[in-house]
């Protein structure tokens, strides 16, 4: 049975708690048509401003997913050059200029290409800057940093920098691209094991040039966040005070006054997010943004921001407490979430994303590769906002067919988008539009 004919919308009732006035966001899940994204654990998503199509990857397919008003249509547009081997893929769409970078890792480095027409064509790439790491690469980018930009050649080739981040055994890196992910730069250490341990999240970079890290452990456990403002060449650790990490990866995103909102998998199992207004110096309405739904365990935080006093944190949760990786005894049942802020941080309203379609059904281990069929969903899921402020969520859906209604839990990965199709969005221009 599937959950929703495939080149259609299923527009999809949002249980909705706000701690002033109700609100109405709600989502549409958007699945493609068989054989389309069908292994689709760590997807990462994008949307190109110029054209709105959305770009989604996992595993070794990218897709381009056009929106035609009550309907999409998935296309299946990956890059020959990369879609060969993967240990791991990433994406990463400038919504600005258009420009989609794919990556596959492939040891200690990646292959990579770039495409300026949604995939349609493919310019191949340098996949790093040396020496890169071997683990959980990163790509992301935006406007360079003061300090970089006198020192440009005119013209320059791409208006924007982009990074390319790495984990190794003992540290983690970041190269800088000038030219738009044609090639990098000499890597540059941002941490090492003395540190920060655990993997980083993905690289966001502000509207005035500074790049952020996400990592889940740095100092005495707490989560942080590495910042640089000076386009890579020095980056500085800023933990949050008081903060303790679960197992997934941490988020992190930048609104367009440079108001930094960082989401975390706490230490307690809940969603966690802080407000920075100091580049990650100092941190303010640290909450809980589960409360409101009794929200338990969370699972992959994904973080994305649009004005200064706008954000969303999308993750998967379940309410049922005690230890989610328990594959023998842990019986809860799994939904995508999305919290929302218009102030700043202050308050958060909590939306179940997909209220009545169960994402998993059981444990979700979030140990690696020493996991058994309950890391189908593998490590993480992605967030962005397209020109109009819509949230849409790229994830991995573990629970089809008979699952959905009853059990046991399917253990697939299918590719599926939540977007925001009522309720204010992340940009307030476009207030009452959707």
């Amino acid at each position: 049975m599937r959950k929703i004919h495939p080149m259609y919308f299923l527009l999809l009732s949002a249980v909705l708690f706000a701690s002033s006035a109700s609100v109405s966001q709600t989502y549409q899940n958007l699945v493609p048509p068989a054989g389309i994204a069908t292994s689709a654990g760590e997807p990462s998503i994008g949307v190109n401003w110029n054209t709105g199509k959305i770009l989604f990857e996992a595993g070794l397919e990218t897709d381009r997913v056009t929106i035609n008003g009550t309907s999409a249509t998935w296309e299946n547009v990956s890059s020959p050059e990369t879609s060969v081997l993967s240990l791991d893929p990433i994406l990463f769409t400038d919504h600005a200029t258009g420009r989609t970078l794919v990556s596959q890792l492939s040891g200690a480095c990646s292959l990579s290409s770039f495409t300026d027409d949604d995939g349609a064509s493919y310019t191949p790439a340098v996949g790093c800057g040396a020496p890169a790491g071997i683990d959980h690469q990163t790509i992301g980018g935006g406007p360079f940093a003061p300090s970089l930009v006198p020192q440009l050649p005119p013209p320059v080739g791409y208006e924007h920098a982009i990074y390319y981040c790495s984990q190794d055994v003992i540290d983690a890196s970041c190269a800088i691209s000038l030219n738009g992910g044609l090639t990098y730069g000499p890597a540059v250490p941002i941490y090492t094991l003395a540190d920060c341990g655990g993997l980083h999240g993905h690289i966001k970079v502000g509207p005035d040039g500074t790049a952020y890290v996400p990592n889940k452990n740095c100092g005495s456990g707490n989560a942080a966040v590495v910042s640089s403002g000076d386009n890579g060449t020095t980056w500085t650790i800023h933990t949050v005070p008081g903060s303790t990490s679960g197992d997934s990866d941490p988020s992190v995103a930048v609104a367009s006054d440079n108001t930094v909102y960082f989401g975390w998998h706490g230490g307690n199992g809940h969603p966690m997010v802080a407000v920075s207004h100091d580049h990650g110096a100092t941190w303010t309405n640290i909450t809980d943004v589960g409360t409101s739904l009794g929200i338990q365990n969370v699972a992959f935080p994904a973080m994305v921001a649009g004005d200064g006093n706008r954000a969303a944190l999308a993750f998967l949760g379940t309410p049922t407490g005690g230890n989610a990786q328990d594959t023998a005894n842990f019986t809860g049942v799994w939904h995508l979430y999305v919290a929302h802020t218009f102030d700043g941080g202050a308050t958060w309203t909590l939306v179940d994303a997909t209220p009545t379609d169960p994402v998993q059904r059981g444990s979700i281990c979030l140990g690696g590769t020493t996991c058994g069929n309950d890391r189908n969903l593998l490590d993480f899921i992605d967030a962005t906002v397209d020109k109009q402020g819509r949230v849409l969520v790229g994830y991995a859906d573990g629970c089809i067919g008979a699952c959905v209604t009853a059990g046991p839990n399917s253990f697939s990965a299918q590719g599926t988008i939540a977007r925001q199709a009522t309720g204010k969005g992340l940009f307030a221009a476009f207030d009452g539009t959707f």
